[in-house]
């Protein structure tokens, strides 16, 4: 089966957004290089391995590219996908200069060819992260295996949010903890909360094909009965007692990796969903919006305990009071 590629030149601070726009303008997989760069250096803290040689991207760019079926109209999908683009300053959000490309390639060239450069990889102390079709011997009994198969439509959970949040949460996760992961994606850190000993973790998704992809990995690691994942958002399971949940709100911690534009949208729900000295982590947010996500969380009643950095990227511990 042949797929038209559709090409975006942009920066890592818009990766998200432009993914998302992707995906919902029909895209059957979408595919993300960030800079290798030039001066960055590969954080080989856990012990990682890295098969691939750093790219050529400049620092601070990433390529897109998204695949649609035979017979999509590019020029249409392009002219859909380009206003909403440049409608992201609007935001504070830089693109830099776009580009764009097209080109028709087989699906055996996207498909499954990536799977080669996804390698078991340690993300913190005691977790690491494993494709499914991948063998991998723990080097201690303390160290968890997340088994993970993201397919096209999602990350392999080593991007520095994800890595950030689930690094996080070693700290904050003592044990007996209901948890609530808001923007589940593949469901990556609802897995990392059970295995580091939460009681129970309520996932929560708007997208259809995340909360698939999301209760597929939980059923890869054995952990229905304690992960419940739901298409919704949080606000509509606010005040909500439904023993299906699987958690009694309010709980003891909130964890969101999204954009810091919707972290923003929900900082009071949280609030509420959070018990008295309830943690909340919230991930996903570039360097430039450090201080409007610092501002709103405080102005919520929050009290910023730490902040945690990966490159660019950051994440807060947010107590409530």
């Amino acid at each position: 089966m042949l797929w038209h590629e559709l090409t975006i030149h942009t920066t890592e601070e818009s990766v998200e957004m432009i993914s998302n726009f992707l995906h919902e303008a029909g895209a059957g997989g979408v595919s993300i290089e960030e800079s290798g760069t030039l001066n960055k250096k590969r954080d080989t803290t856990y012990g990682e391995l890295y098969d691939v040689p750093l790219n050529d991207i400049p620092e601070g760019f990433a390529v897109i590219k998204g695949y649609f079926s035979e017979g999509t109209d590019m020029v249409a999908l392009q002219s859909e996908v380009h206003p909403r683009i440049e409608e992201l300053s609007e935001f504070g959000i830089d693109t830099g200069e776009v580009r764009y490309e097209t080109r028709t390639v087989d699906e055996d060239d996207w498909a499954t060819a990536w799977k080669q450069y996804f390698k078991p990889v340690r993300v913190s102390e005691r977790l690491t992260i494993k494709p499914t079709w991948e063998e991998y011997t723990p080097e201690s009994p303390d160290e968890k295996i997340i088994e993970l198969d993201p397919g096209m439509a999602f990350g392999t959970g080593t991007h520095p949010t994800t890595s950030l949040c689930l690094r996080t949460l070693e700290t904050v996760i003592q044990g007996g903890e209901e948890v609530i992961d808001v923007g589940t994606g593949s469901g990556i850190l609802a897995i990392g909360a059970i295995k580091l000993g939460a009681k129970h973790v309520l996932a929560l998704d708007l997208d259809l094909v995340a909360v698939i992809s999301a209760r597929e990995n939980v059923e890869l690691n054995g952990l229905e009965q304690q992960i419940t994942v739901k298409e919704s958002d949080l606000l509509s399971v606010l005040g909500s007692q439904d023993p299906a949940l699987g958690v009694q709100l309010p709980v003891k911690v909130v964890v969101a990796n999204i954009l810091a534009e919707i972290i923003l949208l929900f900082v009071d729900d949280v609030y509420n969903a959070l018990e008295s000295g309830g943690t909340y982590i919230v991930s996903g947010i570039w360097k430039n919006k450090e201080q409007v996500v610092h501002d709103a969380l405080v102005a919520s009643g929050f009290e910023v305990s730490a902040i945690h950095r990966d490159e660019d990227w950051l994440a807060f511990v947010a107590r409530r009071g």
